[in-house]
Parts: C-alpha cells; sequence; structure tokens
C-alpha cells in the first residue's frame, strides 16, 4: 500500500507515519532522487525481509521562482523528472509505502496516481484558532438545548482545536459568573487532561448537561 499525507499539521503527520511504519523505517528525501533510484527503491529488498517500511519526503519539486537560475549561472535550469509517473509503475508494491508531500503536485500523472484504489490520501491541516463569537453561541445555545449545542459543535470540531475550545468555554462562563456551570467545566478540565476519550467527545457530554444544571 502507498499513502500520501500532506497539510500544514507536522505533528498530525508524524503520529500518522508511526501508526502506518511504526518506529523503524528508510528515509529518502526526494529532492535527491531519480527515475532509476526510484526501480531502486521499489524493487530493492533488505538483508532480513523482502517487505519494506519506507518514508519518501517530497517527490513534488518545490516551486521556482523568476530568479533561479542553473548550476552553471544560466537561466531556467532543467525541470525535475515527474516521478510520479516512474512510482505509478510500482503501485502493486509489496512495501508499505508513506510519501509525505510539503507541495501537492498539480500534474495529471499525479492526479491519476492517487485515483487508485492502492493509494490512500490524507491532508493533516492545522486547528484554526476558536472563534470567540462560535463558543458563545454554542454555550448560549447548550443552556436551552444542548442536543441543538452539540449539532453545532458538530460543524466546526474538524477545523478548531478543543482545548482552545474548552478555554473559550471557560472565558464565557466566567463572564456568565455561572457557578454550577464552572464547577462542571473544572470537572472537565480534569477528565480531558486525564481521560482516554476523545476531547470532543466530553465537550459534548458537557453540554448535553448545562441546561440541566
Amino acid at each position: 500500500m502507498i499513502y500520501v499525507l500532506s497539510g500544514s499539521d507536522r505533528v498530525k503527520i508524524q503520529s500518522a507515519i508511526t501508526k502506518i511504519l511504526g518506529g523503524d523505517y528508510e528515509i529518502f528525501d526526494g529532492a535527491d532522487l531519480k527515475p532509476q533510484d526510484i526501480m531502486n527503491i521499489f524493487k530493492g529488498a533488505t538483508l532480513f525481509s523482502a517487505e519494506r517500511k519506507i518514508l519518501i519526503k517530497d517527490l513534488t519539486p518545490a516551486a521556482k521562482g523568476k530568479d533561479d537560475s542553473s548550476a552553471d549561472g544560466s537561466a531556467g535550469a532543467e525541470e525535475k523528472a515527474d516521478l510520479y509517473e516512474e512510482v505509478a509503475k510500482y503501485i502493486d508494491t509489496k512495501h508499505t509505502v508513506v510519501i509525505w508531500e510539503t507541495t501537492l503536485s498539480r500534474k495529471k500523472s499525479f492526479k491519476d496516481f492517487i485515483k487508485s484504489p492502492k493509494v490512500q490520501t490524507k491532508k493533516y491541516e492545522a486547528a484554526k484558532p476558536a472563534d470567540a463569537g462560535v463558543v458563545f453561541d454554542i454555550l448560549d445555545t447548550a443552556y436551552r438545548d444542548g442536543a441543538r449545542a452539540v449539532k453545532m459543535v458538530e460543524k466546526i470540531k474538524d477545523d478548531n482545536d478543543p482545548y482552545m475550545f474548552f478555554g473559550l468555554l471557560v472565558s464565557q462562563a466566567l463572564k456568565r459568573r455561572e457557578k454550577r456551570v464552572l464547577k462542571e467545566l473544572s470537572k472537565l478540565d480534569i477528565k480531558m487532561k486525564t481521560s482516554t476519550i476523545e476531547p470532543w467527545a466530553l465537550i459534548s457530554s458537557f453540554l448535553l448537561s448545562v441546561s440541566s444544571l
């Protein structure tokens, strides 16, 4: 299987790589690779196993600026070979391969490559700071209708950090001077730091309880 990972959240990407490849894998820098190297990577085997775990970083060449020049100083250095055309030849590989891209290619070869059912793609974007106004609306709704507040959370949670969201919940509760709510938020704080339950699930459970406090 081949995985293509991208996005701005490097921590999540590294975590995903560890889950896929484990702690022991080979690393290749795409900037240093040529078509012949791709064949060697996919056709090769280690001394102890025919199946390898491989991480390739940045197969897509970095964009060149107008002032970029070749090694001899002349303008317009030769464009790097399209390595995805080469990788596509080994799409049935028995190795586990992760390609970590900083910039996704716009070429047809890449778009065709990721259409294959033998390629999995995932983008990990860094969470945006929670919006205080949105948090206010959700907490205000929770006082009347916890289920509706949870639905509001479902719409925004993929783009927000749960811990930042929780911090704004506390700020809004402090403004309201709601002692019972603050007491429950204190309990929620401990749960989010110690529980194995997903943070958003804990926040949703809290919101469901607000109207009955």
